[in-house]
């Protein structure tokens, strides 16, 4: 993989403990939606330790934007510490892209998004990107939080699916009773329930899962017990995001 110097433009709350950073984009850096970076703080020549300054993160942003923007639960940990108090105009490394959580080039197959939490970043760079080109491909996101503080990107995900007619949203909360803003969505887990009446007029489709390792096999799970062949089914687990 290339490595990249890069600078940070800007930094932004996007949701309770998240947060997402925008650096620019490295002349030559290209990327498919749902690829991923290694973001470095310290220098890569550098004796710094490796494990603290260096981190891998699904990429936010399409392929036509100019910045490379990426999103985190920001955990009390040492790297998220220094990514945190990193100054705007600070330089870093951008190492990648890698990762092969991308749509599957058959347009005519429908793509099923299956996101938790902070999970829902590849998917971001995937819809935004979609939406762009106006893809004929089928697109449902179900989208699984905590409550509505919790949903990164929450807002603009309403916004693409009212721009592209191909994708449809459906967003749930489990924990809505601990919320303080009102939720008039669904409620409750992804569950195959869910799924079956959701993907009900959806042929032949291929599933897409990515958050948390617990829910990731779970979803896997669920599809296998629904049916489901493991070789329609792609994930990535997010550890510690």
């Amino acid at each position: 993989m290339n490595t990249y110097e890069t600078r940070l433009r800007a930094r932004e709350d996007i949701a309770e403990r998240t947060m997402a950073f925008h650096f620019e984009k490295p002349s030559g850096f290209s990327f498919k939606p749902g690829q991923a970076i290694d973001l470095i703080l310290a220098d890569p020549g550098s004796a710094t330790d490796s494990q603290v300054a260096r981190h891998t993160f699904s990429i936010v942003s399409a392929p036509f934007q100019d910045e490379v923007v990426i999103a985190t639960r920001m955990r009390d940990s040492a790297y998220k510490h220094a990514l945190k108090s990193l100054p705007i105009g600070a330089i870093a490394w951008l190492q990648g892209p890698s990762g092969s959580l991308t749509l599957h080039r058959d347009r005519g197959r429908p793509a099923i998004l299956m996101a938790g939490g902070i999970g829902i970043t590849p998917f971001v760079s995937m819809l935004r990107h979609a939406t762009r080109e106006q893809s004929p491909r089928q697109i449902l996101l179900l989208y699984s939080n905590r409550r509505p503080e919790d949903a990164a990107f929450l807002v603009e995900l309403n916004q693409l699916e009212r721009k592209n007619r191909n994708f449809r949203l459906i967003a749930t909360m489990t924990q809505v009773a601990k919320s303080n803003r009102p939720w008039e969505g669904a409620t409750g887990p992804i569950d195959e329930d869910l799924v079956r009446k959701a993907c009900s007029n959806l042929s032949s489709p291929v599933f897409y899962l990515a958050g948390p390792p617990g829910m990731v096999d779970a979803m896997r799970q669920l599809l296998n017990d629904a049916g489901v062949d493991d070789d329609d089914i792609r994930s990535e687990e997010f550890f510690g995001y």
